[in-house]
């Protein structure tokens, strides 16, 4: 299989986890993946992000098209959920090296710190209660679903060798 089309697989089966994931826990443990408060659980798939560039792809697209099929999604976040997760994903692949004890810390504190930011100032723009309130909890969200289940998504992955087998030729 050539390059390229190895990437969009890759990054399309990635999208289509994170959707279905996303829509799977919404509607098992409804507003659990959307509003202030949330632990969306598909986003322990960002850690495929250290693992192959075709994630950075993926995870936006499988967040686009989770807000746009999603019927409580508001416009704005079409555009600025999926940015975060783009930014989030892209700075976990570049900073994929850096590890603290040999555990990818930084990378992982990204999507938390993306989408405090630009989700939280996106539900400041739409229900208000203060920017700072906000990115608070989106980054406790985020960075729980990371540190937990993310890790050990991560050492799964990494103790099974699959990272090999799954994103190289």
């Amino acid at each position: 299989m050539n390059q390229r089309t190895r990437y969009l697989t890759h990054a399309a089966m990635i999208a289509a986890l994170y959707a279905a994931l996303t829509h799977l826990q919404n509607l098992l443990l409804p507003g659990s993946a959307t509003w202030m408060i949330q632990m969306r659980l598909a986003e322990m798939l960002c850690v495929l992000a250290f693992f192959t560039p075709a994630a950075i792809a993926g995870l936006a697209a499988g967040c686009l098209v989770f807000n746009i099929t999603f019927a409580g999604s508001l416009p704005l976040d079409f555009l600025v959920g999926s940015l975060a997760t783009l930014l989030a994903a892209w700075a976990m692949w570049e900073n994929r090296n850096v590890t603290v004890k040999g555990y990818p810390l930084p990378g992982m504190l990204m999507p938390a710190a993306f989408n405090a930011l630009l989700v939280g100032w996106e539900l400041s723009v739409y229900i208000g209660g203060g920017f700072l309130l906000n990115a608070l909890y989106v980054a406790i969200g985020e960075g729980a679903v990371l540190l937990s289940f993310g890790t050990a998504l991560y050492y799964g992955l990494k103790r099974r060798g699959l990272p090999a087998k799954l994103f190289t030729a």
